[in-house]
């Protein structure tokens, strides 16, 4: 291995995608694997903490967890803020996510479509406009978190306003954020970036 090696499932969505990205805007030449979901169970063990991203250096350990990953790309090219506390601050709303991801995401492997439906519209009553509400208190002017300049927070809030708008989580509808306007603010200048349209126009 000669450059840095991202590995994770072979879907352009959640974890993985915000370390591609984070990767890609920063110009980092890097090895993107994705592995098909029938490999996982072979892979699991061999992980840090059975979870997929994974990063990895030449000569150095494999480092896993999302939220690292991203925050050693961010410090290195200036994708993360060089003020202790404000870089807190963004942390803070990079767990926020996470604690979305936790709610959300056990609800895909609910076999029974009945029980799935109850749950998620559980979710649509209380908890994500909870989200999305203490969210939007901690959002400025914009157009992302620090105002002007791009953060792998931002990249962060893109992918989970997108994982809804496409109206692809059944039960959730595709506007449960609409009523967030800095949250929107945050996606659409992510989704407008140079860095993010070039990422995408690979086909």
């Amino acid at each position: 291995m000669n450059k840095p090696k991202l590995t994770y499932f072979d879907a352009p969505v959640s974890r993985g995608e915000e370390c591609r990205l984070a990767l890609h805007i920063a110009g980092v030449d890097f090895e993107d694997v994705r592995i098909p979901f029938g490999d996982w169970p072979k892979l699991k063990p061999l992980t840090p903490f059975g979870s997929l991203p994974t990063y990895e250096e030449p000569g150095r350990p494999v480092l896993a967890q999302t939220n690292a990953i991203l925050v050693l790309i961010g410090r290195r090219h200036g994708l993360h803020p060089s003020d202790d506390f404000v870089a807190a601050q963004h942390e803070a709303l990079m767990a926020h996510v996470e604690d979305l991801r936790g709610q959300v995401g056990p609800t895909i492997r609910i076999a029974d479509e009945a029980e799935k439906r109850r749950v998620r519209e559980g979710l649509v009553a209380s908890y994500l406009p909870t989200w999305a509400a203490n969210t939007e208190k901690q959002l400025g002017d914009g157009p992302f978190v620090a105002g002007d300049k791009l953060h792998i927070v931002d990249i962060k809030l893109y992918l989970t306003v997108r994982w809804f708008i496409g109206g692809k989580v059944d039960y959730i509808p595709a506007t449960i954020f609409a009523a967030y306007p800095k949250l929107n603010r945050v996606y659409e200048a992510v989704r407008d970036h140079a860095g993010v349209t070039s990422w995408y126009a690979r086909g």
